[in-house]
């Protein structure tokens, strides 16, 4: 038997942050959903957006987007206070994302919120890190990156940490130790909603249908720390990268950029990355 559903990425619900995210018109739209008929609800990627904001390339294949955590269930919970909001400008424009504006703003937030109640959640924050091992390398790279500017791995001026060196890796984690625990709080926030919007989907009938980019973004943890498993040189750089030939869409062909897997190395490790 078949079953009908609809593609609505979380970005676009409304919301008075400037994009959509997983809080109320999140649920009111998986009540539309069932209410429709329908059994499925269809979302893009929900990683976290990099270079051009795009969904399809993220800095890791397993966290999720920080603009998409609630800040009213934030509010709620009273993880944040009215008074962390009050000067951040999200964007006007009902029918448009400001990025520039939700990228910082909400970063704001959530700082104000680590600040505010980091110490409170840390255990709770520490067990999620123990039931998600990709969540050391993740948080490593964006505080690391957040060190040197914002740019791409590739440019790291420590070219020990960026060939994600065992020592320097370790002096890092020790010197970064804040902002690696800022990380980690702000996944534990986004999963924490995720399920739950999931579980209560899932209670209407609903199922999420997830997306994932074909490949993964050059600019991503998982290529920073499990580089064996791409086609890179000895200096880290991609040997062979994907793209698609001319076609209707493009009489030039599109070049993504991306590293292509090395599946060799893969099959050697049981394909464990992939599970």
């Amino acid at each position: 038997m078949g079953k009908s559903g609809v593609l609505m990425h979380i970005t676009s619900l409304p919301s008075p942050y400037g994009i959509g995210t997983m809080g109320r018109a999140a649920y009111e739209f998986a009540d539309f959903v069932a209410g429709s008929g329908m059994a499925v609800w269809q979302v893009l990627p929900i990683g976290p957006t990099g270079y051009g904001d795009s969904p399809y390339q993220a800095f890791s294949t397993f966290a999720g987007n920080p603009n998409l955590i609630d800040l009213d269930l934030l509010l709620k919970g009273g993880i944040l206070a009215a008074e962390d909001l009050s000067d951040l400008y999200f964007g006007d424009d009902p029918l448009r994302v400001d990025y520039g504006a939700v990228v910082y703003a909400h970063g704001e937030a959530l700082r104000r919120a680590f600040k505010r109640s980091g110490e409170a959640l840390r255990e709770a924050v520490e067990a999620f890190r123990e039931d998600n091992p990709w969540l050391r390398e993740y948080a490593l790279f964006m505080a690391v990156k957040g060190h040197f500017g914002g740019v791409s791995w590739q440019q790291w001026p420590d070219d020990a940490i960026r060939l994600h060196e065992e020592a320097a890796v370790a002096h890092y984690s020790e010197l970064l130790k804040e902002e690696t625990a800022y990380y980690a709080f702000v996944q534990y926030l986004f999963f924490k909603q995720w399920n739950a919007l999931k579980a209560y989907a899932n209670k209407k009938g609903v199922k999420l249908l997830g997306d994932m980019p074909i490949y993964v973004a050059p600019d991503s943890s998982d290529i920073w720390s499990e580089s064996d498993l791409f086609l890179l040189d000895d200096d880290k750089r991609p040997t062979f990268v994907a793209g698609v030939p001319p076609d209707y869409f493009s009489t030039e062909g599109q070049l993504w950029g991306n590293p292509l897997y090395d599946w060799d190395a893969m099959k050697r490790e049981d394909y464990a990355w992939w599970k």
